[in-house]
């Protein structure tokens, strides 16, 4: 596993307007690519309608999932944002974080973060931040 993240600049661009459409609410969903480069995001609904925590309805995720296959593309990363505060994976981001080869990915809306998007490989609780690479 690597220790950054390659994502494209369209990416980049649609995760910081995903997180600002609804900035009272956590954003959330897939991150998708091929040869270990995210290129497309597939946005779900935050079925908790919360600022503090997301959740995708399993139901979404199996046609997320689905429909990542029908494209020939790998699940890369998750994504969500943090209406409120830092960047940084929270207790609930780490204690929630069921897939170990995927990268989280976490966004800010705010346009004063001093990184609006950071990304972090968690592994059995433990987060540990990648670099990101803009391609």
């Amino acid at each position: 596993m690597h220790d950054f993240l390659r994502i494209s600049c369209a990416v980049f661009d649609r995760l910081l307007a995903e997180a600002r459409a609804n900035p009272e609410i956590e954003c959330c969903g897939l991150l998708a690519g091929r040869d270990a480069v995210i290129s497309a995001v597939l946005p779900a609904k935050n079925a908790l309608q919360s600022a503090i925590s997301y959740e995708i309805a399993p139901e979404e995720l199996f046609a997320l999932f689905r429909r990542m296959r029908a494209k020939g593309l790998e699940h890369l990363g998750i994504y969500h944002s943090h209406p409120k505060g830092d960047n940084a994976p929270s207790p609930l981001d780490l204690e929630r974080a069921f897939y170990p080869h995927a990268a989280y990915v976490i966004v800010s809306p705010n346009a004063g973060a001093s990184r609006l998007i950071r990304a972090f490989r968690i592994i059995e609780g433990r987060a540990r931040e990648l670099s990101l690479e803009i391609v």
